[in-house]
């Protein structure tokens, strides 16, 4: 009976080891990845000296090679350097509106949590009212409403954006409101106000980081969505959404590096974020943890 016991301990601590390995290399790799593009982001347009916007058109559609890493488009414009600003402008586009969605979410979550009540119910139902729009179709009619440019695309994914963020800060709220320190501070005397901003808001802080990091490739998707549909960045700007679009008569003919490398620069970063973001959830919630080592 007590070897029985010992090798199935065996088992589960090999086991932990081994999940604790995978995840450690994902986090690794993650970081990698992530630290590769931002330097490329920064460095590529400065030391490469180049206009993005030169057209060769005795180079066009050159397949990859080492003088074109990512080939040419249909124009002779180098690729890889139109990818690096495509996908500059496509990060600064989900970082602000994920930054402007999560404090906007955020202080709407806090407040109808905080408050409770008829303001609780009155909030949320107008949040499950917006979420009841199609975010791309709410997307559509806001940006329709301005000239193509950064900001009506950060306006309207930021404007589509926060409610997730609401609910889960007002989920957190609700449930810090029932912590023993917040039950003596509120003993103590102190007011509503207070005890938002000393001891509800920290405490979601965390919860609400990692909203905005989940928010930032969620939101580039949602430009080149808009982008891709003609709605999103004026056509001559790179971005990721319109490297795409302009590239699809390229693909029809059988050009496939136009299209590939666009696509490949949406989904790296979108798995290296979620890797990062798996480690950071993990840290938040150190009971899952423990269950997942097991």
């Amino acid at each position: 009976m007590a070897d029985t016991t010992a090798a199935d301990t065996t088992v589960w601590k090999s086991a932990g080891r081994a999940r604790r390995s995978t995840r450690n290399l994902r986090v690794r790799t993650s970081a990698a990845v992530m630290a590769v593009i931002v330097l490329a982001v920064l460095l590529v347009p400065p030391l490469a000296q180049l206009d993005q916007q030169a057209v060769d058109l005795s180079a066009r559609l050159l397949p990859p090679s080492w003088d074109h890493p990512f080939g040419t488009d249909d124009v002779g414009r180098d690729l890889l350097l139109r990818c690096v600003y495509g996908l500059r402008v496509s990060l600064l586009v989900g970082l602000v509106a994920a930054l402007v969605a999560t404090v906007v979410g955020t202080a709407v979550g806090a407040a109808a949590g905080a408050l409770g009540g008829w303001t609780d119910r009155v909030v949320m139902r107008a949040v499950d009212t917006l979420s009841a729009i199609p975010h791309l179709l709410l997307g559509i009619f806001i940006v329709a409403m301005f000239r193509p440019g950064v900001w009506p695309v950060v306006a309207s994914v930021a404007v589509t954006h926060w409610l997730s963020t609401a609910r889960i800060v007002r989920a957190e709220v609700l449930s810090l409101r029932g912590r023993p320190y917040v039950d003596a501070a509120v003993s103590g005397g102190a007011s509503r106000r207070r005890v938002t901003v000393r001891h509800l808001v920290p405490g979601v802080l965390p919860q609400a980081g990692l909203a905005a990091v989940l928010m930032v490739p969620h939101a580039m998707w949602h430009e080149s969505a808009l982008s891709f549909l003609g709605l999103g960045l004026p056509s001559h700007q790179a971005s990721l959404g319109n490297l795409v679009q302009s590239a699809r008569g390229s693909l029809l003919a059988g050009d496939w590096w136009p299209t590939l490398f666009p696509g490949l620069l949406l989904i790296v970063p979108t798995l290296a974020v979620a890797g990062l973001a798996g480690a950071w959830r993990d840290r938040l919630n150190p009971r899952r943890r423990s269950e997942l080592t097991l």
